[in-house]
């Protein structure tokens, strides 16, 4: 197996992985793949990973900013997508625990990740990475015509330096 980074020509396998959770009804409340340049324009330019295998994308993660404001230049949104069968099987540890180690060496000090209750396997994998649940989002948002609770889950780096006193 090895990491590569994400370019416009890996782009129909990262779109085929999300339209996977699409289907899956609990990974985001998207209802469409974005196209490539929708889906570029969203993730920071560092932190664009597939997990490949055999020259098979088994799946990807990234990371987004959760604000275009300088004090939250250190904080970033975690995306992780797997293809069905590369569920339950480790892969998802390893590839969220390289996005860490990516999003370290980039300065970012808080991870933070906002999944559906619905999806405990997500959360599972998150808790597995040394996230913490600090909260959730009460029927947030609707999908299909369909109320969910998002489970708000974030990580602090032991690397990169925070403010200390919050």
């Amino acid at each position: 197996m090895q990491f590569i980074e994400i370019h416009k020509d890996h782009y129909s396998r990262i779109a085929s992985i999300y339209q996977e959770g699409l289907d899956s009804g609990i990974a985001t409340f998207e209802t469409k793949v974005p196209t490539f340049n929708e889906w570029d324009a969203k993730y920071l330019k560092f932190g664009r990973i597939a997990l490949q295998k055999n020259e098979t994308i088994m799946g990807w993660a990234s990371l987004a900013p959760v604000s275009s404001r300088e004090v939250y230049k250190g904080v970033a949104e975690v995306s992780v997508y797997l293809t069905a069968k590369a569920r339950g099987c480790g892969l998802g540890k390893i590839l969220l625990n390289q996005l860490i180690e990516v999003s370290e060496s980039n300065g970012i000090w808080t991870l933070q990740s906002s999944v559906f209750k619905a999806n405990k396997a997500s959360i599972a994998l998150h808790h597995s990475c040394g996230f913490r649940t600090v909260g959730f989002k009460e029927k947030v948002a609707q999908r299909n015509g369909v109320w969910h609770d998002n489970i708000l889950l974030e990580r602090r780096s032991k690397k990169v330096n925070y403010p200390k006193d919050f």
